[in-house]
């Protein structure tokens, strides 16, 4: 069993910055990749930016040279920062792992953290 634990979103003003965490725990062997996917209310969930294992990272247009995604991998830990941030930004940010467990691979969600920008 794998526990995605989110933290770090809130209420921000335009222009203002936030960084979600999201720590992976349990029986893991090793965590592929790790993405964070956002779902703004009546929409899809869409994807905000990905990250290897080797810290190759991608990233949807709209947030590239405001949102920047890392990882510690010896804490199973992936982070978000955003800076800049804009009202479309306000959204439900879910964290992804895909993690090497028994021997396969499965997909992990996080529980979500509401990220609210506005003046």
């Amino acid at each position: 069993q794998v526990q995605l634990v989110e933290s770090g979103g809130g209420f921000v003003q335009p222009g203002g910055s936030l960084r979600l965490s999201c720590a992976a725990s349990g029986s893991i062997f090793s965590i592929k990749s790790m993405a964070w996917y956002r779902q703004a209310p009546g929409q899809q969930r869409d994807l905000v930016a990905t990250i290897t294992p080797g810290g190759r990272t991608n990233s949807a247009d709209s947030v590239k040279g405001r949102f920047t995604i890392s990882r510690d991998n010896a804490k199973n830990t992936v982070y978000l920062q955003m800076n800049s941030l804009k009202p479309e930004d306000t959204a439900v940010y879910y964290c992804n792992v895909v993690a090497v467990v028994a021997a396969a691979n499965y997909e992990y969600w996080g529980q979500g953290t509401q990220v609210t920008v506005s003046s």
